[in-house]
């Protein structure tokens, strides 16, 4: 087949296209938009796809988009870039998103757990959807009063606000820990509790209390660093008072400042001490012993989430979904130390 160039080597334009494959630029769309079954020939979509081949013609994204009012763009929402965990989460929604012609524009919160700002003020009509991981519902008003479908990560599923809810099964996750710790003969607990106010920390602090009932266990909050972590737990190591065996912290970096702490004061992991994380970061692996942990899909989970807001855009109503979590024991949990 002649495939005529483009005048002047400019870009070529669907009208190009139709021109090379001898059909009307109307069909030219229907055949390029995948719409063109049962209204034209197999033959004539091949030769339309051929001539669109050989002339390297793309399809206009932005005038197509303006056509049909979708920019095929989602924007994912985390508390903050510093956790390595959001870094995944959006290495798999991108994923998702790219085999279905999106893109996903990141848009780490200001406030962390806070109120998250309009990034675009008045230019919601360049989103088609929004995806939140770990915020809560009433901390995205910036969205309410726009049509934009909102898929909820990591957040309490009784919320009504959401078009759907992809959660991690973190309940299950923690009764792993205890059930590790416990069958080890651990009785005495310190909980090195997230302070950040979240669903998903929540979870954690109730399964917790639930499956330790009977044992001596206290709590202390932390903000999510290394070196509040260290102090509040230095400070509650060196309490007066039995001390623990264990710390059962909410999360990896949380755990890395406990053992911080614990070589301060003397005490060895895990023989004097054992530290459980959670997330199962990078940093789990690169401290000595190395954690026991939570593994937590995070790539996955972006992932689904991404499906999930896809599904809401094509006018489905996807279930609610958790997603199966794992504990790694590694180095940094064992027996415990005798009274």
């Amino acid at each position: 087949m002649h495939t005529p160039e483009p005048i002047g080597g400019a870009r070529p334009t669907s009208r190009d296209v139709a021109r090379a494959a001898g059909v009307s630029q109307a069909t030219v769309s229907l055949v390029l938009g995948d719409k063109w079954r049962g209204r034209v020939s197999e033959r004539t979509a091949e030769a339309v796809r051929e001539a669109a081949r050989s002339l390297g013609y793309r399809p206009n994204l932005a005038a197509r988009n303006l056509r049909l009012g979708r920019t095929r763009t989602a924007l994912l929402v985390v508390p903050a870039l510093t956790n390595e965990f959001f870094a995944h989460v959006y290495t798999g929604a991108a994923a998702a998103a790219a085999a279905h012609g999106f893109g996903v524009v990141l848009y780490p919160s200001p406030d962390g757990l806070g109120p998250a700002r309009d990034p675009f003020a008045s230019a919601q009509a360049a989103l088609d959807g929004v995806i939140a991981s770990s915020m809560a519902t009433d901390a995205l008003e910036a969205f309410r009063g726009s049509d934009l479908p909102l898929v909820m990560l990591d957040s309490d599923p009784a919320d009504a606000g959401a078009a759907a809810h992809v959660n991690l099964d973190v309940a299950d996750g923690m009764r792993r820990v205890t059930d590790h710790l416990l069958g080890l003969g651990h009785r005495r607990f310190l909980h090195l509790a997230s302070a950040a106010p979240s669903w998903t920390f929540d979870v954690r602090a109730a399964t917790l209390a639930h499956a330790l009932r009977g044992t001596d266990v206290r709590t202390v909050r932390s903000p999510l660093n290394v070196a509040a972590a260290r102090e509040a737990a230095e400070l509650a190591l060196a309490a007066t008072g039995p001390r623990p065996t264990a710390v059962i912290c909410d999360d990896d970096i949380l755990a890395v400042g406990v053992c911080k702490a614990a070589r301060r004061l003397g005490l060895r992991v895990p023989e004097d001490l054992s530290v459980t994380g959670f997330d199962d970061m990078a940093l789990a692996t690169v401290v000595e012993p190395e954690l026991t942990t939570v593994r937590l899909p995070a790539e996955e989970f972006g992932r689904r989430g991404m499906e999930a807001l896809l599904a809401v855009l094509a006018g489905e109503r996807p279930p609610s979904l958790t997603l199966p979590v794992a504990l790694v024991p590694r180095g940094s949990s064992g027996p415990a130390a005798a009274s």
